[in-house]
């Protein structure tokens, strides 16, 4: 036959043959034939769907009789089709419930349900199809029209079929048909019946079984992961199952997968850790836990790395929240999970830490562990959704957060303007809606938090069972203690000294002064370095008398020290502290960083390099530490360390049991022990 491009692409409508491929399909065949002033439509077909009987019912409608035998399986829809395209009379109804049949104009026909398939069968079928099926309005209304087809049916299928136009074939294929067609069971009723009371397209559904529909549509596959898919997984020893960690290894799985990232955040007490063990367990590739050292202490029960390997959880590499640089030069390829422990340390981009953090979370799934994600302002999450996500091209659902950067200038903007005290009232109604429009638009996608109220209030039965409860905890009582009129002059002019602008902590910051000038990264960092060691004094002066003396007495050696060497021609400087001194303030280790920031001589310059202003500014810092000095040495009381042990001594409460004491600062804790020990007794562990 010759390749002829008006042959071969010409649509041919009379074909005995036709396949289902453009211009040949069976459908444009029917209506072709049906048209043409049909009066008999007799199929025989394995299944019967609304997909295709839905375009072809409408070319039926001058059709005298309509006789559809089924192999298989029909569906609801076409059941109302028919009943749509010539609503029946009385008897019309009676007759097809009787006899299984459809007739139009009461010619007479029928819809038969073959001996090839049971009732059984065809109800089980019935039943999952319209579980399967699209719940859209308009099939709860009658199929007045259809969103999505069903792939099935007449349409797309390619198939080989054949009209038979000579008489001895149609005789032949009509007896074949009229033989089935006896031997057919009746399904009209089953079919109704099935579709009344097994399936939700009925007019009986409660306002129960509504809501149920509704939250199945709206978690979608979530409500199919339970917890018992965790349950095979290893577990301790003697380690006590609860069914609430179980759900956030779960909803945190899921979180995880669709946008790279997750917050556990359930308050403190509940298990943050052994829930990181348990979604590590269910999570491909190696894991990178960073947290501070102290949580990495293999003496600690409850660390990171014991807690990790009593899990059975392999390939994990644990590496201190000070040593992120480490991090990078080792390589971050054999990552592919990262837990960051404290992750609200990092809720500020303006520092090197965290553009080291952001360089290893880089393409890794994240999964950020704190009980604080969110405290000062909207863009404390910020930063940590960017460790994920991308700031401006967010997957998270709703487009009003596409764009990160803009969503948070946007609650900033609210806020910018007022005073916490001065605007009080509306300062808190705009945290508050900002705290909503996060927690609605990205929060609830990305966070898991539950708070003890709301253990006890819906896992009250895993708690009982487990015979554990927790501890009511009284509001706080405040307790004040008194300074007297030179004590608060002194308090009140130390404040004043160490945080005035006058004070540039200088000798922290020797980079700043360099006449070459430095980085923008390194200026950032040596700003920081100057705020964490103010911070470290103000702190100091907040827990003890006795910590803040003595963290004075080493900023004076410190600075005279580093003078000394100035004039001496030679100045030591590192770029490497603000990682360690980080490290270090967070676990109250003075010591170590006064150690490290006078003995880190990573690099040797000369004074000749530094600004002439620099040597003058660290003499004015120390004659301001030396002004603070003098005034405390005239102090020899404390006031409240006095006040604390009265109430150890009389208070009924705190005599009668055990009692764990908190501060922050390491000197603190010893000079307590010293002062109960010498006044009150050996009662301290």
């Amino acid at each position: 036959m010759p390749e002829n491009d008006d042959i071969k692409h010409k649509p041919i409508t009379d074909l005995t043959f036709f396949t289902n491929e453009p211009d040949q399909t069976l459908l444009d065949r029917f209506k072709v034939t049906i048209e043409q002033n049909t009066r008999f439509f007799d199929v025989l077909v394995g299944f019967f769907r609304t997909s295709g009987f839905f375009k072809l019912y409408k070319s039926l409608e001058k059709t005298e009789k309509i006789g559809i035998l089924v192999g298989i399986s029909l569906n609801r829809y076409a059941y109302e089709l028919i009943q749509k395209a010539n609503p029946p009379s009385p008897p019309f109804t009676q007759h097809f419930h009787r006899s299984a049949g459809f007739s139009k104009g009461g010619m007479g026909g029928f819809l038969h349900f073959s001996h090839s398939e049971a009732k059984d069968d065809f109800k089980e079928n019935v039943i999952s199809e319209m579980e399967n099926a699209p719940d859209k309005p308009e099939v709860q209304e009658g199929v007045e029209k259809f969103i999505e087809w069903i792939k099935s049916g007449l349409i797309e299928n390619l198939e080989f079929n054949v009209e038979l136009k000579n008489r001895a074939d149609y005789d032949f294929a009509i007896k074949k048909f009229n033989e089935l067609w006896s031997k057919s069971v009746p399904v009209s009723e089953d079919y109704v019946e099935t579709i009344n009371t097994k399936t939700w397209l009925n007019n009986n559904i409660t306002p129960y079984e509504l809501y149920l529909k509704f939250l199945y549509e709206y978690f979608g596959e979530k409500i199919s992961r339970t917890p018992e898919e965790i349950s095979t997984i290893y577990l301790p020893e003697n380690f006590v199952e609860y069914q609430y960690q179980k759900e956030a290894v779960v909803d945190a799985k899921s979180k995880l997968e669709e946008y790279g990232g997750v917050f556990l955040a359930d308050v403190v007490g509940l298990g943050k850790t052994y829930i990181s063990a348990l979604l590590a367990q269910h999570l491909s590739g190696r894991h990178l836990v960073i947290a501070p050292p102290a949580l990495l202490d293999e003496q600690n029960p409850g660390s990171w790395i014991n807690v990790f390997r009593d899990f059975g959880v392999r390939g994990t590499y644990f590496r201190s929240i000070g040593k992120l640089d480490d991090i990078i030069k080792e390589g971050t390829d054999r990552y592919k999970n990262v837990f960051i422990d404290e992750a609200h340390r990092f809720r500020t981009e303006t520092n090197i830490s965290y553009e080291e953090l952001a360089q290893i979370c880089r393409g890794k799934r994240v999964i950020l562990v704190s009980a604080t994600p969110l405290n000062n302002t909207p863009k404390d999450i910020l930063s940590q959704l960017k460790l994920f996500q991308k700031a401006r091209n967010c997957t998270l659902p709703n487009p009003r957060v596409r764009d990160l950067e803009k969503f948070f200038n946007r609650l900033h903007e609210r806020l910018k303007n007022l005073d916490r005290l001065e605007d009080y009232d509306e300062f808190i109604k705009v945290t508050r809606e900002n705290a909503k429009e996060i927690r609605e638009n990205i929060l609830k996608y990305l966070m898991v938090r539950r708070t003890r109220n709301e253990i006890v209030k819906y896992f009250e039965g895993d708690l009982k069972k487990q015979g554990l409860r927790f501890p009511e905890v009284a509001d706080p009582i405040s307790v004040f203690y008194e300074f007297d009129a030179k004590l608060d002059k002194i308090f009140t002019e130390t404040i004043r000294l160490i945080t005035s602008p006058d004070f540039r902590y200088s000798r922290y910051t020797p980079l700043l002064y360099l006449k070459a000038g430095i980085t923008q990264p390194e200026k950032l960092s040596q700003i920081n370095m100057g705020k964490f060691m103010k911070i470290l004094l103000v702190k100091r002066l907040e827990s003890s008398f006795f910590a803040f003396k003595n963290t004075l007495g080493r900023f004076i050696k410190s600075y005279e020290a580093f003078i000394r060497e100035y004039d001496k021609g030679r100045v030591f400087v590192s770029k490497k502290h603000i990682n360690k001194i980080f490290e270090f303030l967070e676990n109250d280790d003075e010591e170590a960083i006064q150690r490290l920031i006078d003995e880190d001589k990573a690099e040797e310059k000369r004074s000749e390099e530094f600004e002439e202003r620099f040597r003058e500014e660290m003499q004015k810092d120390l004659k301001i530490l030396k002004q603070v000095n003098d005034m405390w040495t005239k102090i020899d009381y404390d006031p409240k360390i006095d006040k604390f042990l009265n109430l150890l001594r009389n208070d009924n409460i705190l005599k009668e049991n055990k009692l764990i004491v908190f501060t922050e600062s390491k000197e603190t804790a010893n000079y307590l022990e010293d002062n109960i020990r010498k006044k009150i007794g050996d009662i301290v562990l």
